[in-house]
């Protein structure tokens, strides 16, 4: 009999040994724009990610203090707590929203049917607009399309709010990441990023061992460079573009529980297994790693979760191309 309880054991042991290689052999590298897109393909395709963390691929709000919560509900906490925090509550319906990196427009879909905005979705994914697209009733103002945040197809003061989330880490040029945002925003406009963030390592430079947390969860998820709050803030100050000073804040207390509860959903929802097969149970423990060491890197300091309030400034559309660039 106890021979036969150790089967299963060796089984999930295995299993973790694969996850782990994949892991450790094959990363997922930044290597252009393309690279992304295809990665957010992938795992748009296979639609594991979606049953797991449901419209928003975004971390969620556990509140402040942080306190226990649904993974998905946290998820759309977060939206609202993001519209309170910059004020778009008090903007009319009829607002428009342009949504950089909207995934399969969960956001989007918030923004439009809870606060009556007129939403444009933008990813650099097919599939991701495909998807968003399936997903969106028919009544409600909001369209996707396939376009690049580096070089966003809008002309000058299309939008009178710019929304992003989780999405700076993929942009290897910050500083054209706060032009283009900025650029499309309308005098006046609000604009509003949440972000993951890395420790300003100007003020206190990153030792051996958290380089090497830096580099994986860069080359697992297909990212070139996070971004400090201060750095990413001075980089939407130096497009000349802002009006008055840069709004930030950090919520990564009120975000850290993401990272776990992501592991237990794999747990608590064991149908997934039913439903993916042995290859989606494979995939899916390919990520434990990364998500367990965002969640170290979070909860020590080394990462960062970065809101940033900003305002269009009000200047005329012919200096927009002459706005100062600084590396930072």
């Amino acid at each position: 009999m106890s021979h036969l309880l150790l089967i299963p054991v060796i089984a999930v042991g295995a299993l973790v040994l694969v996850g782990l290689a994949l892991y450790l052999l094959f990363p997922r590298k930044y290597e252009s724009a393309r690279s992304v897109a295809e990665s957010y393909d992938d795992w748009t395709k296979d639609g594991i990610l979606e049953f797991y963390w449901g419209e928003h691929i975004h971390l969620g709000h556990y509140g402040s203090p942080s306190r226990p919560k649904d993974f998905r509900q946290a998820k759309v906490d977060f939206v609202h707590e993001m519209v309170r925090w910059a004020g778009l509550d008090r903007l009319p319906p009829g607002t428009t929203v342009l949504d950089v990196g909207c995934g399969i427009g969960g956001s989007s879909r918030i923004l439009a049917r809870d606060y009556g905005f007129h939403v444009t979705g933008i990813t650099i994914s097919p599939e991701q607009v495909r998807r968003a697209q399936e997903l969106t009733p028919p009544d409600l103002n909001v369209q996707f399309q396939v376009d690049d945040a580096l070089a966003l197809s809008f002309p000058d003061a299309s939008f009178d709010v710019v929304w992003s989330i989780e999405a700076g880490p993929h942009m290897p040029d910050k500083q054209q990441f706060a032009k283009e945002l900025l650029r499309v925003l309308k005098p006046g406009g609000i604009l509003v990023v949440a972000d993951w963030n890395q420790r300003d390592d100007r003020q206190h430079p990153l030792n051996i061992w958290e380089r090497l947390i830096m580099r994986q969860l860069l080359d697992q998820w297909a990212h070139p460079a996070f971004a400090s709050i201060e750095g990413f803030a001075e980089a939407l100050a130096a497009t000349g573009l802002v009006a008055g000073e840069v709004i930030t804040a950090d919520w990564t207390q009120e975000t850290l529980p993401s990272w776990l509860d992501s592991i237990w959903q794999g747990i608590v929802r064991p149908e997934g297994l039913i439903r993916f097969g042995l290859p989606g149970l494979v995939k899916s423990l390919r990520e434990v790693p990364t998500f367990l060491l965002m969640r170290i890197a979070f909860g020590m300091g080394l990462c960062r979760f970065g809101m940033f309030r900003a305002v269009r400034a009000e200047i005329p559309a012919v200096s927009l191309n002459s706005a100062p660039q600084v590396n930072c």
